[in-house]
């Protein structure tokens, strides 16, 4: 490897440390996703239960154990906290960087390696998901790489290393299923369908190929899935499929969505990348590419951007992670643009420009907007119907005062860029830019978020670690949350959640019950916990608790309920 080569992949190494990983410690996770994955991970850690995905102790069969493991391991090395659980992907950020830097300077030049890392690295959404606890960047790492050694065997030139790219393709493929489930099969086998329809169906292939493709892909994909057969727990694939099939059917409680939900998302969203990449898509964008390595991977990456958008657009839930793999396609093809404009076969047209400017622009002032909602929460309070974001208004946040500097800041940069790239087309025209928008973005993550979550789940987060140690049930009243797992530390014993029992039955133990500052869920609290005891209402909560019986003897449960909480 050469010397240049190996100081850029340093400075991606140093870079990515210091932005990936500098605060994710510092706010708490997010329910459901993050909480849902830590929470895994904390039950295996403390049952020591590496083979099952529990939930409050319980077979969880919604994902699969993969990227769980990586966060137990994390939480075994650094504790139970919010920077073990988003360790592993700060690490994954760093990965993703290298691993397009390499393969843009091997499919093109050192320049377009450049390019697609650092767009990938300083578009907002990829950004914010290299920072959080959810399972997507590991599992589109590894779509994106079984889609990558497939376009490698499907390459003329590269014939003599057919046995290995089938191979490391179904590797990856395998670990995306273990990952997240079948979808990552899914997802590659459409995207192949489609890009075979265009190829005519014309493609060389050999049968020991095909077997080393399948062969990886099970034992990757399918080990853990064959041992759980084995082992008894046949219920738990049958679950987890019949999860997988709801999603495509049903729309999740809280995520629905327009039609076009997540082509808006990924426009606005994967800015600056995202804009540029609008470019490729003209008539005969290949028209002067000479490199077939190049023109062969921007295919696959057009062909698997539609597979994916169309896929989920079908799927009636909405949710922004569902799309989150189109950040490969989306990055490569707006490198691929840039890098035409550099030499000059494309131009840098006033509509990038208008883009560019505009979204910047209102990021800036929706973080401007944010630093003042306290001054002016009391006017905006009166206008909205729903009376638990009402009561999450009475939060109040701390700023640090600089933070709108940050958004004029991003939009100084923004139009730094557009005129220095106008003038001089080079690499060292997106310094201000990359400054601008990695500054903001650290900005938000480090300031805004934390304050944002006062706003949302604060006071009910506070409440369950301040049951932390105590010999109790916790149980939310009418909503669905993972943060009474997590935040409570919740132990075997604590882990009942009847919730006919812990209103009206024999408990054992005392049960706090948190339910939204909801004046028709209080006073249904009321009417199904009638012995329950007010204890405070705080920002979008109000809190009771029920004692139960003040003879231990009556306060035993019977067998038929003992099972319940055991």
């Amino acid at each position: 490897m050469k010397r240049g080569t190996l100081l850029i992949d340093l400075f991606i190494i140093v870079l990515g440390g210091l932005f990936f990983i500098t605060g994710i410690g510092g706010v708490r996770l997010f329910d459901w996703d993050e909480i849902n994955f830590a929470e895994s991970a904390r039950e295996m850690v403390l049952t020591g239960d590496w083979f099952n995905v529990q939930i409050n102790f319980e077979s969880f069969w919604e994902k699969p154990p993969l990227f769980i493991w990586m966060q137990a391991l994390s939480m075994k090395l650094f504790g139970v906290n919010e920077f073990a659980a988003r360790f592993p992907n700060a690490i994954m950020g760093i990965i993703t960087l290298l691993v397009l830097f390499h393969i843009g300077k091997s499919t093109k030049d050192t320049r377009f390696g450049i390019l697609w890392a650092g767009l990938y690295a300083i578009s907002f959404l990829p950004f914010f998901y290299f920072k959080s606890g959810i399972i997507d960047p590991w599992f589109n790492l590894f779509i994106f790489l079984g889609i990558y050694f497939f376009s490698r065997y499907s390459d003329p030139p590269a014939a003599g290393m057919r046995l290995r790219h089938a191979a490391l393709s179904g590797l990856f493929t395998g670990l995306g299923v273990l990952t997240k489930g079948p979808v990552a099969f899914l997802i590659f086998a459409l995207t192949f369908f489609v890009w075979l329809c265009f190829r005519k169906f014309r493609l060389a292939f050999r049968w020991k190929d095909v077997g080393a493709y399948l062969l990886m892909l099970a034992f990757a994909g399918g080990a853990w899935f064959l041992a759980l057969a084995a082992s008894g727990h046949g219920e738990v694939i049958k679950d987890f499929i019949d999860y997988q099939i709801r999603l495509f059917e049903t729309k999740d409680a809280g995520h629905g969505g327009f039609l076009l939900y997540h082509f808006v998302i990924l426009l606005f969203g994967v800015t600056p990348a995202s804009f540029f990449a609008l470019s490729s898509f003209r008539f005969k964008a290949l028209q002067h590419e000479v490199e077939s390595r190049t023109a062969g991977l921007f295919r696959w990456m057009m062909v698997s951007l539609w597979v994916v958008l169309i896929l989920f657009t079908i799927v009636r839930t909405k949710i922004v992670h569902y799309s989150s793999f189109c950040y490969f396609p989306i990055t490569f093809l707006g490198a691929w643009a840039v890098s035409e404009i550099m030499d000059g076969r494309l131009r840098f047209r006033w509509w990038h420009k208008a883009l560019l400017i505009a979204t910047s622009a209102f990021y800036g002032l929706v973080l401007t907007g944010i630093t003042l909602f306290d001054k002016f929460k009391d006017r905006i309070a009166p206008m909205v119907d729903d009376p638990f974001a009402v009561s999450c208004m009475e939060a109040s946040s701390e700023w640090k005062g600089f933070e709108p500097f940050v958004g004029a800041l991003l939009i100084g940069a923004t139009i730094w860029f557009c005129v220095s790239f106008t003038r001089r087309k080079s690499l060292g025209s997106w310094l201000p830019l990359a400054a601008g928008n990695l500054l903001f973005a650290m900005t938000a993550i480090l300031c805004a978020v934390p304050e944002v979550e006062k706003y949302s789940q604060a006071s009910a987060v506070d409440f369950y670690v301040e049951r932390q140690g105590e010999d109790c049930y916790v149980q939310p009243a009418y909503f669905k949350s993972y943060a009474q797992y997590f935040y409570t530390q919740r132990q075997p014993q604590n882990r009942c959640d009847d919730f006919e029992w812990l209103s009206r039955g024999p408990i054992d133990k005392p049960c706090y019950f948190v339910v939204k500052d909801i004046p028709s869920d209080v006073e249904r609290l009321r009417a199904d916990v009638p012995d329950a005891e007010f204890l405070y209402r705080r920002s979008g909560f109000q809190f009771f608790v029920r004692k139960g019986p003040a003879d231990e003897a009556d306060a035993a449960p019977d067998d038929a309920q003992q099972g319940q909480i055991e």
